[in-house]
């Protein structure tokens, strides 16, 4: 999964989403509305199509979504302000834009307030509250939401540049939230032991626009004149990605050619391997991703073994297998249990290790049982069962907080009361 953008990386362009089925609705909490939702999130909605825009576009069919982002610092002098960018579905994208110099806790107060304006304006009154980024409750703790989810899809402290007082926000959202999602079963098993309420949902995939690319599909134009056998990567190459691992393979197989699609954050360029078969194609839309995978032979998940990939659950895994790519990655623990358990995954741990998976790869086209296995295995997973059953569990805890039985309140302590 992407790590964070920097609070001063300017917004990438729009990333254009996936076809959305209709789901069914979050409950009413009277006979006419729905709750509407507002995100709180470290992400810019525009970076990479990802966990967040899965889930919040289909929740955007159904209610209204207004999606805040972390706010944008002039240089200069502004007036205080709110952007608003519509996006797929309705959803709306809300950016505060202050002027350089404020405080953090000026800057937070003014946050709030500009919210509070906007809440009143478009009569935001009955509203859920679904935090990404802990750091956000300095903006919008003295809010009443009817329900608050933290879908913790990654372990943000571990990354690089987070913010010294993550783990204490943390530690206050999991005595406020209601309902805690974590991106994969590793985080689930550090996250259960924090929240009573806690559940897991791995990554998932929309198998229908992944799965274009075991049809016939035009070559993207910069990837057109790249030589075969391809081995391919797409992602946010940042900390997670094992720079050592892609300049060993590169050196010791010259004649494979590594593809890697996606934006460079908060490492220095330079420092990536440059040789002649390695070839950086810089950030996809969603929509071209298919087209790049029908090309390549190999596809990978090069990533690092440091405290910044412990939990990660990589979206990347099943969207690979759903385009009918064969898989090499390292051991990561959310790609081991199922993937490498279930023989779907070749897993490596060292650059040796890792040309012989490419090597069983790349044979691996014509393998019909792996195919089928595969294939059986995607059937049980989609985004669209993920959001359905993080639906049922917001109905149930609304249904809970506005009808509330002695039993009820006996047997589910208030999130205050968990810690």
């Amino acid at each position: 999964m992407p790590s964070p953008p920097s609070a001063k990386e300017p917004a990438r362009d729009t990333v254009a989403a996936a076809s959305v089925p209709v789901l069914h609705p979050l409950p009413a909490t009277n006979d006419t509305t729905v709750p509407d939702l507002v995100c709180f999130a470290h992400l810019h909605w525009d970076f990479v199509w990802q966990r967040p825009q899965h889930l919040l576009s289909r929740f955007a069919q159904q209610g209204r979504v207004f999606y805040v982002e972390d706010a944008f610092v002039h240089p200069d002098q502004v007036e205080p302000h709110l952007e608003i960018k519509d996006r797929q579905n309705g959803l709306k994208v809300v950016v505060a834009h202050l002027p350089h110099g404020l405080d953090e806790a000026h800057s937070n107060q003014v946050q709030y307030e500009l919210l509070a304006r906007f809440f009143g304006e478009n009569s935001i009154e009955n509203y859920i509250f679904w935090y990404y980024t802990p750091m956000a409750l300095d903006k919008s703790r003295q809010f009443k939401p009817l329900l608050t989810v933290y879908d913790c899809m990654d372990e943000l402290a571990a990354f690089k540049f987070a913010p010294p007082t993550l783990r204490e926000r943390e530690q206050e959202l999991f005595g406020k939230a209601d309902l805690v999602f974590t991106g994969g079963h590793t985080l689930y098993e550090a996250k259960s032991q924090q929240h009573r309420d806690a559940h897991p949902f791995p990554s998932s995939i929309d198998k229908e626009h992944f799965g274009q690319a075991r049809q016939e599909m035009p070559e993207p134009a910069d990837q057109a004149g790249i030589a075969h056998p391809r081995v391919g990567f797409f992602g946010v190459v940042d900390e997670r990605l094992d720079i050592e691992l892609l300049g060993a393979l590169a050196e010791a197989h010259p004649e494979w050619q590594f593809v890697i699609i996606g934006p460079v954050v908060k490492i220095d360029p330079a420092s990536l391997p440059r040789t002649a078969n390695i070839h950086y194609l810089g950030g996809k839309d969603y929509q071209e991703l298919p087209a790049y995978l029908r090309g390549w032979d190999v596809a990978t998940l090069l990533f690092a073994d440091n405290e910044s990939t412990k939990f990660i659950s990589p979206t990347k895994t099943p969207e690979y297998l759903a385009a009918g790519r064969p898989v090499v990655s390292t051991p990561i623990r959310d790609v081991v249990r199922p993937y490498g358990d279930l023989n779907l995954v070749h897993i490596a741990s060292t650059a040796d290790e890792f040309a012989q998976g490419i090597e069983k790869a790349l044979q691996q086209h014509q393998d019909a049982d792996w195919r089928q296995r595969t294939d059986e295995y995607l059937g049980t997973i989609s985004w669209d069962l993920t959001w359905e059953q993080m639906v049922k569990l917001m109905q149930d805890r609304i249904e809970r907080k506005t009808n509330p039985t002695s039993e009820d309140s006996a047997a589910s302590p208030t999130p205050d009361e968990r810690l």
